[in-house]
């Protein structure tokens, strides 16, 4: 049932989460309103507890190692299944590969989930955490989307709403004037978000063989066989590769005589394939053939002498390709 793979969505979903936040300043000035200092708040990936463990340990501020505040720390704290945003679980979608344009890549539909977040904003003056939170709730009314690529393989982007759920503030005064002082605000953030399971390489059925039985006369009890059709798919191109001979005079669009250097291994009634141009030998006399010329539909071009002619047989019928515009021969019995 279960097999190997890893989109990194959830880990997507967290990095694009946390860039959010990482261009977040604070500025102070003085009684003239003149801007001292300008400092870019530090935004790390952790527990809030880890944090303010280090500054409990670390009281001391003249120290090199003490923590300096304020500074902001994020964590990804739960995923839920979100049932409002649930779509046909056995519907499929395809698209062309990011990195390979001519494989066509097929997917399920995403499965709705909700990833839980907590920003903390650690502070040592109250001032300085305000400014840090004017810099962020303007912009969550109450969600902000964030343009994620989930998908690299197929190049799925989608708009992730991150929505703002709560704003707390805790100020703890307890313990002696040597505790250092942390303001902390609380933000918690639900994006919703989209889980793919494993990408595939599209295929399509192609009809190897297709029969059709027909009932004559007004006799309906008899449904013996009268009539049946037998159709087989044919490649108009060569897969193979093989080259029979090349071009001995330049061809142009309204030739219907080719010239070859050697048409020993062509026969009258087969196909060829000239610069991706099918063309069908009606005769053959020496190394001229009569041939009819942009059969099933492709394109009648001009060739060069020298130009490969490839042929076309029942081993390249076995390598018909996903969406080939084949075409069919038929027999009745």
């Amino acid at each position: 049932m279960f097999e190997y793979f890893y989109n990194e969505i959830l880990r997507r979903t967290v990095i694009a989460f946390g860039t959010l936040f990482n261009n977040i300043s604070i500025k102070h000035t003085n009684s003239s309103n003149q801007v001292v200092s300008d400092l870019k708040v530090p935004l790390a990936y952790g527990p809030t507890q880890k944090f303010l463990a280090r500054l409990t340990q670390s009281p001391d501020l003249n120290k090199a190692v003490a923590m300096t505040l304020p500074r902001m720390s994020f964590e990804f704290t739960g995923l839920t299944y979100d049932s409002s945003r649930k779509v046909t679980t056995t519907q499929t979608f395809t698209s062309k590969s990011a990195t390979d344009g001519s494989v066509t890549k097929k997917a399920y539909m995403p499965v709705p989930y909700n990833m839980q977040f907590e920003l903390s904003i650690m502070s040592k003056l109250n001032d300085d955490a305000l400014q840090i939170i004017e810099q962020i709730l303007p912009y969550f009314q109450p969600s902000y989307n964030l343009t994620v690529e989930l998908v690299d393989e197929i190049d799925e982007k989608r708009d992730i709403p991150i929505v703002l759920e709560n704003v707390t503030m805790q100020d703890d005064y307890e313990g002696d004037f040597s505790t250092r002082r942390v303001l902390l605000y609380t933000l918690r953030f639900t994006a919703k978000t989209f889980l793919f399971g494993p990408v595939t390489t599209a295929t399509k059925d192609i009809i190897k063989t297709a029969k059709v039985s027909f009932i004559s006369g007004t006799d309906l009890t008899n449904t013996s066989r009268e009539l049946a059709y037998t159709a087989q798919p044919r490649a108009i191109k060569n897969y193979t590769g093989t080259i029979v001979t090349t071009l001995a005079k330049d061809v142009t669009t309204t030739d219907t005589l080719i010239t070859v250097d050697n048409a020993a291994s062509i026969s009258a009634n087969t196909y060829l394939d000239i610069g991706g141009e099918e063309v069908y030998v009606k005769l053959k006399s020496g190394n001229i053939l009569t041939v009819r010329r942009g059969e099933d539909d492709t394109t009648i071009t001009s060739h060069l002498k020298g130009d490969p002619v490839k042929s076309i047989t029942t081993s390249d019928n076995a390598l018909i390709q996903d969406g080939d515009d084949f075409g069919f021969s038929g027999t009745t019995t």
